[in-house]
């Protein structure tokens, strides 16, 4: 059996999330001390008790489920539950990457906290949105992302589960190109940017320069990394690709598909939300996939 963990991005916070990881664990309690200095606000409150508007914001969002997957990690590690790969989905990246001791909590928590408000900002100056696109081709998916204006394939999540990201109007343009040609569901999404689209390219510099702040270490286990499926261990490889990641798409089903052809048959999907599990089940098949975020799904795996 080879294990990989998988971390989850944007859209699987939920009011309330780690809130009994904090109340009964003091690891957890650490780590949210550390937070919330760091990020200088009280992150704990706002995952524990939102209001979920308050959590849905890009610059709350990313900080808090990055913190909750990596108290899962210590956790399970701690009972003995060792990874030989990772590999996160976007912001899960940066989980993937504590795992694999590439950086530390508190580094790469760093770079986080800037990634998420830079984001956040690109998406106010550059106002742009999603749409997730069900039971499309590659070629038609080609077809909906030719509009006027930037609009491409930014989550690549699984076979006919893909999310395009571009301006307002190309996005909507897109959707109705999407029904025209038949395609079953073309759905916006309640965003605030166009993510892993040239719209966040003003966060890059940001970003490059807290990048360069932090220490890098080679992976101890390969970290399947978003722009290009692939598993990595150098830091200067790994840097240059988190950079990248910001304005190119999540090549998610290449990178399970990469994991199952290199025998990775069990996957622990680690902190909130059940969504990478589900991809699982529609990108590979003969295989174990099990979403653990609470103490008691992690005491019920040990």
């Amino acid at each position: 059996m080879k294990l990989a963990f998988l971390f989850p991005g944007q859209g699987s916070q939920f009011v309330g999330m780690a809130k009994e990881l904090y109340e009964n664990n003091s690891t957890a309690k650490d780590f949210y001390t550390i937070a919330n200095d760091i990020l200088e606000i009280e992150i704990d409150k706002i995952s524990f008790e939102g209001p979920n508007e308050t959590l849905k914001q890009t610059q709350f969002t990313q900080p808090s489920i990055f913190i909750h997957s990596v108290i899962v990690t210590t956790l399970l590690e701690q009972n003995g539950i060792i990874p030989s790969a990772v590999a996160g989905h976007s912001l899960g990246e940066f989980s993937a990457l504590v795992s694999a001791k590439v950086l530390s909590f508190e580094d790469a928590l760093s770079v986080v906290k800037v990634r998420a408000n830079e984001m956040a900002k690109a998406g106010k100056n550059n106002p742009g949105s999603m749409a997730a696109i069900l039971g499309a081709s590659e070629n038609q998916i080609n077809e909906i992302c030719n509009q006027e204006g930037v609009v491409i394939p930014a989550n690549l999540n699984a076979p006919g589960q893909v999310v395009i990201s571009g301006e307002v109007s190309a996005v909507e343009n897109a959707i109705n190109t999407a029904k025209l040609i038949g395609i079953r569901k073309a759905l916006p999404l309640n965003v605030s940017g166009a993510f892993h689209s040239p719209l966040m390219t003003p966060a890059r510099e940001p970003l490059s320069n807290v990048l360069n702040t932090v220490n890098f270490n080679d992976a101890i286990i390969p970290v399947y990394q978003n722009v290009n499926a692939n598993p990595v261990q150098s830091a200067d490889e790994i840097k240059e690709n988190i950079l990248k990641q910001l304005e190119n798409p999540v090549r998610w089903s290449d990178i399970i598909t990469n994991m199952n052809n290199d025998n990775f048959t069990t996957f622990i999907e680690v902190g909130p939300g059940k969504v990478l599990s589900g991809l699982n089940r529609r990108i590979i098949k003969n295989h174990q996939s099990i979403s653990i975020g609470t103490l008691e799904q992690i005491e019920s795996y040990a």
